[in-house]
């Protein structure tokens, strides 16, 4: 992880924009009054993405099994779902 401030990282985007996509770095650009940002990779960004979606489908499917194993569920006939 690599921290610059605004100033320098306009100087010489395109080598912190190199380091984001060919080293994996995740450069903080940090700015006045906290307002900071993060460049990181569109691989790195599309895993992180990845990652949040699978772990809120795995919470849904945890509760859907804690649901089922408690006996908290109404089975219906396939000819009332229609």
């Amino acid at each position: 992880m690599i921290a610059v401030n605004y100033s320098t990282i306009r100087n010489d985007l395109k080598n912190y924009c190199d380091k984001a996509t060919d080293l994996g770095e995740t450069i903080i650009v940090t700015r006045k009054e906290e307002k900071n940002v993060v460049i990181l990779s569109l691989e790195q960004y599309n895993d992180l993405i990845r990652q949040k979606n699978n772990a809120a489908y795995m919470g849904m499917l945890q509760k859907s099994m804690a649901e089922l194993t408690e006996g908290n569920i109404h089975l219906l006939p396939l000819e009332e779902l229609k």
